[in-house]
């Protein structure tokens, strides 16, 4: 005797991740649900609820889910290149929706907190160190940001004529560093202080004063100002 195998369409529709976020909102479902929407099928022997639990439960969570390429998700059983795909897709488009969502609420930089809170979930994705300038102008407001330097998983080279030759394009009267450390690590490095000091001590030359340096990681940030490595 075969192995009978019940599909989501056979389940009660109060127990279906797409009836459910249609009738009570997507809120309400889990990280695994939402997921099987996305997959929106699953195998002969794998529901595509099943899948999703077994990627989540497989990859640590929905923060080292969201960070794998398309060709390591597709290596899954059951997630082929377009299904990868669309996850990769899913996991982009709702970090920039909380980056703009943040924008939107929250124009005038503040602190640290205010720059992590709009620009920090994108870089939270990313498997690569990454170093972004942020252009303030003379309220304060952050209009444009860039990515300088792509660098290894474990160092970013950044050089001061990368960081200020956009500042100087585009007006800015101050400037922010960013980059995030794919580890997750929080704590600042030899090579991340040592940048720092490069960039201040330059953007006093060009009357572009540096404000900071933040690093994201898996946990949260750190600023390189609040620590006192820009005293």
């Amino acid at each position: 005797m075969g192995v009978m195998k019940t599909t989501m369409k056979e389940w009660p529709i109060d127990d279906r991740p797409r009836e459910k976020l249609i009738q009570h909102g997507a809120e309400i479902l889990s990280h695994a649900e939402l997921i099987a929407i996305l997959l929106r099928s699953g195998t002969t022997s794998c529901s595509a609820l099943d899948i999703a639990k077994q990627l989540l439960s497989g990859h640590d969570g929905l923060l080292q889910l969201g960070k794998m390429t398309t060709g390591a998700l597709s290596k899954h059983h059951g997630i082929g290149p377009a299904k990868a795909a669309t996850l990769s897709a899913a996991f982009q488009l709702g970090a920039r929706f909380h980056e703009v969502l943040q924008l939107n609420d929250t124009l005038v930089i503040t602190g640290p907190e205010s720059i992590a809170k709009v620009y920090g979930e994108r870089l939270r994705l990313l498997n690569k160190e990454v170093c972004k300038v942020i252009l303030l102008n003379r309220a304060h407001h952050a209009y444009r940001d860039m990515n300088i330097s792509v660098g290894s998983i474990s160092a970013s080279i950044v050089h001061p004529r990368e960081v200020f030759k956009p500042a100087i394009d585009y007006l800015a009267s101050a400037i922010i560093l960013m980059h995030n450390h794919p580890s997750g690590e929080l704590k600042p490095s030899k090579q991340d202080i040592d940048i720092t000091h490069t960039i201040r001590q330059a953007g006093e030359i060009l009357d572009i004063p540096l404000l900071d340096h933040i690093i994201i990681g898996h946990s949260g940030y750190v600023s390189l100002r609040e620590q006192g490595y820009m005293e």
